[in-house]
């Protein structure tokens, strides 16, 4: 059928007929101009892909009566531009792709039409590990060490490039996938089959929010839903409540962008945005960098939006071109967005539109901060953070305590460390990195780290050997500035030499401490600390040994590195002295940000982005030396410990399987609050007494050839056993932290995976119960996938982050949520109960259902499965069964 809104199309230049637009502002709809610009995105997505099939005219009405419907659960249809994955997730998204080519020829259809029919681009940043710092060669070495470990994956991965249509491989070393979406993949505005539109992004990871500071509207899916994305299907959402975030005066000279972003994060944490947009407004954004926005866009997962929204202005225009991209396309993209009503001027009040809510920030009250120790909305100040932190080590274990005895405050533990003595104690840094996302995309951090390195290094001060310091830039155009500047040697004299471009630390991928250390804190039981320029800082995130873990800016990352603990008021208290003898404190290195500015406009410039981009797409010798199958249908070697058919597909027929009632389930794990995906999903080192271990041990490897649970996401053996194999979990049922369990009908305690095995053999169904915010953080879909493995069929929780109970959705497990007012307490649950979940014949979007206690008590929850199209994939058994079966009938 043809598009109902044909009428409204036009070319956008007279002179170029074949380069169309639908002209939104030709509606001649008064409810346009009143729509926040995040939803104006979404209506024309809606206008432009209508075809009364996928994407119906009611559904165009709903988006234009957002301001009536959008408290009512009204869902609507959205496809975006194009999707983006990192090597992390897209590894299993390029599994799943070759294995649904098996099912679908097994099924009798044509294998080739599973290749991505909505642009893909997948960048390989997340394999790289910082096992090798504080040295000029780190930087080679580790690269060299990726390699070495990752080269089966990496050959997996460059037959899927040439074996899929539509799919873009980055290759390694070139950067963070979102640095390198926001400088170089993004177009602002598409120009493709003819016409111009929005670009937007869906992406496999959480942060991909953090293109909205460039007003491309994105943000993170399971990697599940990103699959079906990839293969044509609009995403099914619920219209969003849209909160408007207005900012108001101008920052202090010595704050940062990172304290802008834990200001905000802590903020719309206490607001209550998790399901919402943010839509950025007021006079304060205009004195904000593109950078700025970014920084506080990447960090919309940790206040729980959906996406973190900038609309483009003049500045955003402007980084186009401050980014090497071409002027005549730049212009253009102007002045379509003029031509729709989509360009913003911030300080022109007349153009600010509806919100849901309101919240605002005045920018003046902002102070230098950090966040921790164990959270990213755990904002402190950081005149507080000495305080704090001795506070924390005190208080009952918890988000923000340790439970140290009052008696051990103040122990130290001597060690030697390359013949010579030192000694910690709790509050010592251990980990110093300038990484993630967040920040190194960010030149006015990134400078101003370099200049306070200079200034620290010429007042004498240094960083003791022991601390693992690290650089790892988000792509190569940071190392470019910081060396043209000329900081880049003085970063170095203080430890913080590149050591990769990729997304290390703040993942986990910390590599190893010296052994002398990790000895030291072991004897002492000592809170030791990693202070990084993150987004995350989960429990086992980043480091074994780190228990507090400190989100800063990358100067603040320098200054805790010399002070070498945050047991330290940085106002009163001198970071060191000179050789002289003078006390150096942390106000006398700190530059001014007219300094920053001064420099960044003098050496960031569009030549360096041209000239470290031309080289993205011809790869490194590396890379184009891997040797990769050509044949459209993956032959699997069954000797492979990192790529792996699925068992995800098997028995798989066209007819589809009535969903049954759940019978006589018993409880695997019982959690609290605030489970996160990095306690599902296995993340991180793989353990060498751990069950993972024990497979790769069985199959030959020695604990050398391990690597991390990332590296092996295409192998679903070791991520089963990896599921829940967080050593910072709380189960309830078990009395200290620990991935173990309790078999029920055994009565022994168990690792999760042994457990669930024995539950699998006995023919017994699992489900999980959980508090709020279950599967918080990152969007990984092994955190769905794995548990689906164990055989767990529902999960039981207070509520969820949007994303992981999309993924559950996607693998056919029920999320279960209590009534308003009911939880485990309320209701006398203990976990060691066996469940019978009634499963309706005719179900709909967030019914009530009822579970039977094997007691005899009874209960109703209700079914997460919030839109009718979650409720065909259910049937299907997940969203790749329902994909299957359509391309194979």
């Amino acid at each position: 059928m043809s598009n109902p809104f044909v009428r409204i199309v036009e070319p956008l230049d007279p002179k170029q007929p074949l380069k169309k637009f639908f002209n939104l502002s030709k509606l001649e709809d008064v409810r346009y101009a009143r729509l926040p610009f995040s939803i104006r995105v979404l209506l024309e997505a809606a206008i432009r892909n209508c075809d009364e099939f996928l994407v119906k005219t009611g559904d165009v009405e709903n988006i234009l009566n957002w301001k009536v419907v959008q408290h009512k659960n009204v869902e609507v249809p959205f496809k975006p531009a194009r999707v983006i994955l990192h090597d992390y997730t897209g590894v299993p998204a390029v599994v799943d792709f070759a294995a649904m080519r098996d099912a679908v020829k097994k099924l009798g259809g044509d294998p080739e039409k599973v290749s991505p029919i909505c642009p893909a681009d997948l960048v390989i940043d997340h394999s790289i590990q910082v096992d090798f710092s504080r040295r000029s060669d780190s930087l080679q070495k580790n690269q060299a060490l990726e390699f070495e470990r990752n080269k089966e994956r990496f050959e997996f991965l460059k037959w899927g490039s040439q074996a899929f249509k539509n799919m873009r491989i980055i290759s390694p070393g070139s950067g963070i996938i979102h640095q390198v979406n926001l400088e170089y993949l993004a177009r602002v505005m598409m120009d493709q089959d003819g016409y111009y539109y929005p670009d937007s992004v869906v992406g496999t990871d959480s942060h991909t929010t953090m293109i909205d500071g460039l007003g491309v509207l994105g943000w993170g899916v399971g990697g599940i839903e990103a699959e079906a994305v990839m293969l044509g299907q609009p995403i099914s959402m619920v219209l969003p409540e849209v909160v408007g975030y207005k900012l108001l005066g101008d920052p202090h000279p010595l704050v940062t962008s990172t304290d802008i972003v834990l200001t905000i994060t802590k903020h719309l944490r206490q607001v209550g945005v998790v399901g919402k947009f943010v839509e950025f407004f007021g006079p304060g954004v205009a004195q904000l960098s593109v950078a700025d926005r970014a920084t506080i866009a990447n960090m919309c997962p940790e206040y729980g939006a959906t996406t973190a929204y900038f609309p483009v202005d003049d500045i955003s225009i402007g980084y186009l071109i401050q980014t090497g991209r071409d002027k005549e396309k730049v212009m253009c993209t102007k002045k379509y967005l003029e031509a729709v009503g989509m360009l913003r001027d911030f300080k022109n009040t007349s153009q600010d539109p509806d919100f849901t809510q309101v919240v605002e920030l005045d920018l003046r009250t902002v102070v230098p901060c950090c966040s921790g120790p164990k959270r990213p909305q755990d904002k402190v100040a950081v005149s507080d953070m000495k305080k704090d932190f001795e506070t924390c080590l005190g208080a009952k274990q918890g988000f923000k305590g340790f439970q140290i005895a009052p008696d051990q405050h103040n122990s130290t533990v001597k060690f030697n460390f390359e013949g010579c003595d030192f000694e910690i104690t709790h509050g010592s840094v251990v980990i110093a990195a300038i990484t993630s996302c967040t920040n190194t995309s960010n030149p006015s951090v990134m400078l101003g780290a370099g200049l306070l390195a200079k200034k620290a290094v010429e007042a004498g001060l240094t960083v003791k050997p022991y601390i693992k310091t690290s650089l790892s830039p988000g792509s190569g155009v940071v190392t470019y500035y910081l060396r043209e500047s000329g900081v880049m040697s003085y970063l170095s004299q203080l430890g913080f030499d590149v050591v990769g471009y990729g997304c290390m630390t703040c993942i986990g991928n910390s590599g190893p401490l010296p052994e002398s250390v990790v000895e030291a804190i072991t004897q002492g039981d000592l809170v030791a600390v990693g202070v990084l320029s993150g987004n995350r800082n989960f429990e086992g995130r980043i480091h074994p040994n780190t228990r507090a873990n400190y989100l800063a800016s990358p100067p603040l990352v320098i200054a805790y590195a010399i002070a070498g603990t945050v047991r330290i008021d940085l106002d009163k208290e001198p970071l060191g002295t000179s050789a002289s003898g003078k006390k150096i404190f942390l106000k006398d290195i700190w530059p001014t940000r007219n300094e920053i500015q001064a420099v960044e406009h003098q050496f960031v410039i569009p030549g360096m982005f041209k000239e470290v981009y031309k080289k993205i797409e011809t790869g490194n010798e590396s890379w184009n030396a891997l040797d990769a199958p050509s044949d459209k249908l993956y032959t699997w070697n069954p000797k492979s410990t990192y790529i792996k058919s699925p068992p995800f597909f098997d028995g798989l027929t066209l007819a589809l399987q009535t969903p049954k009632t759940i019978e006589d389930a018993y409880v695997l794990l019982s959690f609290g609050d605030s489970v996160t995906t990095d306690h599902i999903s296995p993340a991180g080192n793989i353990a060498r007494n751990s069950p993972a271990a024990r497979y790769l041990t069985s199959r030959g490897l020695t604990p050398r050839e391990f690597n991390s649970y990332g590296s092996r996401r295409g192998n679903d053996a070791v991520m089963a056993r990896g599921t829940f194999a967080n050593i910072r979990l709380v189960n309830k049922f078990i009395d200290k932290q620990g991935p173990q369990t309790v078999h029920f009908p055994s009565g022994e305690t168990l690792d999760v995976f042994d457990a669930a095995e024995r539950y699998k053999q006995a023919g017994h169904p699992l489900i999980v119960l959980a508090g709020k915010e279950y599967g918080a953080g990152s969007s990984r879909d092994w955190a769905a996938k794995g548990p689906f493995l164990l055989g767990v069929k529902a999960v039981l929780a207070e509520s969820y982050e949007r994303i992981h109970r999309s993924n559950l959705v996607g693998m056919g497990v029920i999320p279960l949520q209590y009534l308003p007012g009911e939880d485990a307490g309320t209701l006398g649950l203990t976990g060691r109960e066996r469940y019978t979940i009634i499963i309706p014949e005719k179900l709909k979007p967030q019914m009530k259902t009822q579970i039977k206690l094997d007691t005899g008590k009874t209960f109703h929850a209700i079914m997460r499965f919030d839109t009718d199209v979650e409720l065909t994939y259910f049937h299907n058994g997940g969203i790749l069964n329902y994909m299957i079966r359509k391309m194979a009938s």
